[in-house]
């Protein structure tokens, strides 16, 4: 074996103990040479094959730096845990996380816990078999305190770098998140509601994840600060199971019960997300209860879904991508042990068909 390919087995043994310890930047050529008394020829050649190997790369001005990847595949496995890859926004979600992190040489392994906590055990005890070196989670109804907090301080123990998508728990709340600004986007379209003449709108929000929460404070907020009330009388909650009933048995109880109880005297209502809307839609249609003449619906997530309706629902997006490339690039920082903040996608409002102003 050549000195510089024996120099490179070094580096890349060093990289592998240095990434564990969070750190990336590796010594200049000279620093190099005289630590493992070679010349600077054969260290340029070592990090070269470095480089074509995808273990370094070069700044300008700066030196060498690991990307993060590992020499070992299977170590460039990166789970991701999340409520479904079956549901509406999710196939997109993931494949441009999928895609943004091969570009980058690591591959994602979907572990989905149907939003539900003992499911969301399981997998983590699995994955401390054989720790990974960073993980994605989407976290099970994280409005309640989580008992699998302790497995998540056992994988970090483990060196496994954490990154949240969508919500985080409480008990974890240092973690990184990408997030969508829930806030601001129940604000928005509270907003633009009052704009459109509405003074009585009702509101239907998931109660046992964080953004269902996010988005009615923002909602309610936005009409404290306009002089106007979204009353409790006009709110609606539903949970985790009744998405699942929805899904699988399309059993729309829940909904017939908000429009009976909850929609009376209004002329908008704020959805959740575009499922909801969607379903909600059809309701009010049986309901005899025409959009947007008698009732104005907005929402949340720009799926299809906001499209198959026969009314095309006004909803809020995101640029295309933005979260999925934010996702994978927050994980490779944090491999890289690059500091990664958390962060809030902006939302931007789709005027559709479904919203119009209060008639006379």
């Amino acid at each position: 074996m050549s000195k510089y390919e024996t120099l490179s087995e070094q580096l890349t043994e060093q990289i592998i103990r240095n990434l564990k310890r969070g750190i990336t930047a590796l010594p200049t050529e000279a620093q190099l040479a005289r630590q493992y008394q070679v010349s600077r020829q054969t260290v340029r050649t070592a990090l070269s094959l470095l480089r074509e190997k995808g273990l370094i790369e070069s700044r300008q001005g700066s030196g060498s730096y690991a990307t993060g990847l590992s020499p070992n595949a299977s170590e460039n496995l990166i789970p991701i845990l999340i409520a479904s890859s079956q549901e509406y926004i999710y196939p997109h979600l993931l494949t441009d996380i999928r895609s943004s992190l091969m570009e980058r040489g690591y591959q994602l392994q979907v572990h989905p816990t149907d939003n539900d906590i003992s499911t969301e055990r399981q997998i983590l005890l699995s994955l401390l078999e054989t720790p990974p070196r960073g993980l994605i989670v989407e976290g099970s109804k994280s409005t309640l305190p989580t008992p699998n907090a302790d497995l998540y301080e056992k994988l970090k123990a483990k060196g496994t770098r954490l990154l949240f998508l969508h919500n985080k728990y409480e008990v974890l709340e240092e973690e990184v998140c990408i997030k969508d600004d829930n806030y601001y986007g129940g604000y928005l379209l509270a907003s633009h509601l009052a704009e459109l003449g509405h003074t009585s709108i009702a509101g239907l929000f998931k109660i046992d994840d964080r953004q269902g929460l996010e988005r009615y404070l923002g909602a309610v907020s936005c009409l404290r600060d306009l002089g106007m009330e979204l009353t409790d009388s006009h709110v609606g909650w539903f949970q985790s199971s009744h998405v699942y009933a929805l899904e699988k048995k399309q059993d729309t109880r829940f909904l017939a019960s908000f429009i009976r109880e909850r929609l009376s005297g209004c002329t908008a209502v704020i959805c959740y997300n575009d499922e909801i809307a969607y379903w909600l839609m059809k309701e009010l249609s049986y309901a005899h209860i025409q959009i947007p003449r008698d009732v104005s619906v907005v929402c949340f997530d720009n799926s299809y879904l906001s499209d198959l309706s026969k009314v095309r629902i006004t909803t809020l997006t995101h640029k295309p991508h933005e979260v999925g490339d934010c996702v994978a690039e927050t994980m490779v920082r944090l491999l890289q042990g690059i500091p990664a903040v958390s962060q809030e996608i902006p939302w931007e409002l789709v005027r559709k068909e479904s919203d119009g102003p209060v008639r006379p």
